[in-house]
């Protein structure tokens, strides 16, 4: 309900109740919301205070429009602690999704220069090439380009890409893993991207390059990953120095 006599702006009261429903459940993803008249009517205030709740749920991420078609509930983003290194496998069991991979492309190529110094090996040195799109629960969530040196990890197959690369490293190679470096832009979605992930034309999109290195400092993978804006957000605990 909301209470005109409270100090709270009405645009925040209405906020906060559609953001309650959702959260319980009240309303589910991609249920349409009644129109600014019926909310204007319904609460006996302005279609304008109406707007300004709805365009604010919207910026947030709990909404989204359709042109012509109205506003609807978005899809419930997934929260990404970056605490602690763990591939994209492990993450969506974690959650109790059902994790998987698309296949684009899986190939041995010269490492360009830009590669070959990343990996600290030399140019033009055998290295995998890996294009694929990763899913939860059969959404697409991220598209994946990962170069990994083909002199270092030996033997792999799509069989093992399509599960969890991390692992086989670990368990198959006799490798351990030790840290990586990330680093992460906002971006548009070009018009090959949409088409993966299954998003709109010019959607934002998380831009995550990672450097994942092994306990001994060789430089493992370079992997570039194009996450979905609208399904994922990353948080991070910063203690004061």
């Amino acid at each position: 309900m909301i209470d005109k006599s409270s100090p709270l702006p009405i645009y925040f009261q209405i906020e906060e109740q559609l953001k309650k429903q959702i959260d319980n459940g009240e309303l589910q993803p991609h249920d349409a919301l009644p129109s600014e008249r019926e909310y204007a009517e319904q609460f006996q205030i302005s279609r304008m205070t109406v707007r300004q709740a709805i365009n604010n749920l919207v910026n947030d991420g709990y909404l989204y429009r359709q042109k012509g078609r109205g506003t609807f509930v978005a899809e419930k983003k997934l929260e990404q602690q970056l605490v602690g290194l763990t591939s994209f496998t492990e993450d969506m069991k974690a959650r109790g999704m059902e994790p998987s991979s698309k296949l684009l492309s899986f190939e041995i190529i010269p490492a360009s220069e830009k590669i070959a110094t990343q990996l600290q090996i030399d140019t033009y040195a055998p290295v995998y090439e890996i294009k694929r799109i990763r899913l939860a629960d059969n959404v697409p969530m991220a598209l994946e380009t990962v170069y990994m040196s083909a002199n270092l990890i030996k033997g792999l197959t799509e069989e093992i890409i399509n599960q969890s690369l991390y692992q086989y490293i670990e368990n198959q190679s006799g490798l351990k893993i030790g840290q990586a470096t990330q680093t992460f832009e906002s971006s548009i979605a070009s018009d090959a991207e949409t088409v993966h992930l299954k998003i709109p034309k010019r959607s934002p999109i998380l831009l995550i390059q990672r450097n994942t290195y092994l306990e001994n400092g060789t430089p493992l993978e370079v992997v570039r990953s194009l996450y979905r804006a609208d399904r994922y957000k990353f948080t991070i605990t910063m203690a004061r120095m």
